[in-house]
Parts: structure tokens; C-alpha cells; sequence
């Protein structure tokens, strides 16, 4: 079994490639947007912060950005799952390419993120993807993050975010968000990898997704496989991106419903695998589908 077929993706991505009108925002590093596999991709720049062009192929900065942009956006065919290649990607970097001595990956801020959330929401996006490491948030700067969610959710914009990679249990001011869909990196036998953060917060509202082994796009050519929660949130993003696809007149709230199955009452801090086949027959049973694209 690979990792599209784990969590579904296979029969909706023979459906559709996903439709222009639904627009991922990436809130990660910059995008070695010049690689041949994202040159048919519908990939377009909000500059606001760091460039959103990698000037530095090896920085972590543009290998994790690159990655992950191939998860969802690579021309299909080739190394990278490529889940919705006919979405509208916004790449709005949060991480510098340059970071500081004895730092090992990029983070971000809390401002930057909130600044980051509002203007990928602003610029029409309606699933935002947030692979992202937080600096500890004072609580003035929590609450602006906690505004920036909020902001998402009363237009409408799903975020999804990584759980973490401290294999601890918790949760964060974004996981704990309502809004927020926390996602579990999960290995091929259908469990939790034993780095990924889990909790209430992530048992209730989160999903799993595949989040070791997986091969994607390099800034530099070659293919890279990594593990980690930051590549298991494409997956579910990509997921949310077919389904608004195929159910353009869906609301947010039923598509959200539909991935995460939140009408099932939960009790583990660990949470299901994403099932994008069975979130794609519940929104058939109540949902007229649209053309496909």
C-alpha cells in the first residue's frame, strides 16, 4: 500500500486534479519555483515578509518549502504524491532562508504567523497549510494569533496544522484552536510515529496522515525523503483542495466536517487516519458535485 492509497487520495485524485478557484495557502519557506516538476503548477507569489523564490537552494528554509509544495502542487507522474496540481497555490514564506547560529530548522514567529494567516485569507485563499515550529508566544502575541484564526474561520478558511515533532503529549496556541485541523504524522502500519505530538486537542479534532517516508521535490534536483508532522498537513490539505473541487458549493464548515468525521464522538489523543474517499461519498450523499477538472 503507498501513502496515497493509506489515506484515500487515490480515487479522488483519479476524479480531478483540483480546480483554479481553490486556493492553498502556503505558509512556509521560500519555493525553488524554477524546478520542472512545479513549472505547469498554477503557483503564485505573496511577497509580503521574506521573497517567496528561493535565493539559496541548500538554506532548510527552501528545501522544506520545496518539499512541501511538491506535495501538493508537482506535475503528476513523477516522485512527488502531487495530490492537486490544478489548485492555485499562494506561497507567502514565513521562514527566512538564513537562520540563526545553533538553529537547526526554521521558525517563525507568532506575529509573523498571524500576519501571515490574515493575508494568505485576504488574497482569497480558502485552506491554509501551516508546517511551521512556533517561538514560545507571550500571551499578548497569543492572543493575536488566536484574532488571526479567528479571522480564517469567519471567512471561511480551513487551517491545517502540524501537531509538532517533540513526541510529547500537549498542544499548542494553534492546535488548540477550534478552528484549526491538527494533523499526526502516521507511518505505513496505520500508526502514530513516535515523533509526532499527540493530545486532546489532536485526538478530537485531528487527523493522521502520512508522515514517514515521504518522497518529494529538492530545490537542488534530486529527490528527498523526510519524515515529520510538516509533511503529513499536505496530505489533508491536498484532500480538503479535491474535495472543494469536486464540491464547489460546499461550505467550509461542511468540508471540514466531512475530512474530519467530527460528528463521531472521540475519546484517544491519537486521531484517525484521514479517509479522503469517505469524506468524498459523505459530501455526495448531501452535495450536488461540480464539473471535473
Amino acid at each position: 500500500m503507498g501513502l496515497l492509497d493509506l489515506v484515500g487520495l487515490s480515487p479522488l485524485m483519479s476524479l480531478t486534479r483540483g480546480r483554479p478557484g481553490v486556493a492553498i495557502g502556503l505558509l512556509d519557506g521560500p519555493v525553488a519555483m524554477d524546478h520542472p516538476a512545479l513549472a505547469d503548477g498554477r503557483i503564485r507569489e505573496l511577497s509580503a515578509g521574506t521573497g517567496s523564490r528561493c535565493t539559496q537552494a541548500g538554506s532548510p528554509a527552501c528545501r522544506h518549502g520545496t518539499f512541501v509544495a511538491g506535495i501538493l502542487a508537482a506535475r503528476r507522474g513523477g516522485i512527488a504524491p502531487a495530490i492537486c496540481p490544478g489548485c492555485t497555490v499562494l506561497v507567502r514564506p514565513i521562514f527566512a532562508e538564513t537562520i540563526s547560529k545553533g538553529q537547526q530548522l526554521p521558525s517563525a514567529t507568532p506575529q509573523q504567523l498571524s500576519t501571515a494567516i490574515a493575508e494568505c485569507v485576504d488574497a482569497g485563499a480558502r485552506i491554509v497549510n501551516l508546517s511551521a515550529e512556533m517561538t514560545k508566544p507571550s500571551t499578548r502575541a497569543e492572543r493575536e494569533l488566536q484574532d488571526a484564526l479567528d479571522y480564517a474561520a469567519r471567512h471561511g478558511a480551513v487551517v491545517v496544522a502540524a501537531a509538532g515533532n517533540q513526541g510529547t503529549l500537549g498542544s499548542s496556541a494553534i492546535t488548540r484552536h477550534p478552528w484549526v485541523v491538527p494533523v499526526v504524522g502516521y507511518g505505513l502500519d496505520g500508526r502514530p510515529t513516535v515523533h509526532s505530538n499527540l493530545g486532546s486537542s489532536t485526538g478530537r479534532r485531528g487527523l493522521g496522515a502520512p508522515g514517514e517516508d515521504v518522497t518529494s521535490l529538492s530545490p537542488q534536483g534530486r529527490p528527498l525523503t523526510r519524515s515529520g508532522t510538516s509533511f503529513a498537513v499536505p496530505f489533508v490539505t491536498g484532500a480538503i483542495a479535491l474535495l472543494w473541487s469536486l464540491f464547489p458549493h460546499a461550505t467550509a464548515v461542511e468540508i471540514k466536517s466531512a475530512v474530519t468525521g467530527c460528528s463521531r464522538r472521540r475519546t484517544s489523543i491519537a486521531p484517525p487516519l484521514l479517509d479522503a474517499w469517505e469524506a468524498y461519498q459523505m459530501l455526495s450523499a448531501t452535495q450536488s458535485a461540480g464539473v471535473r477538472a
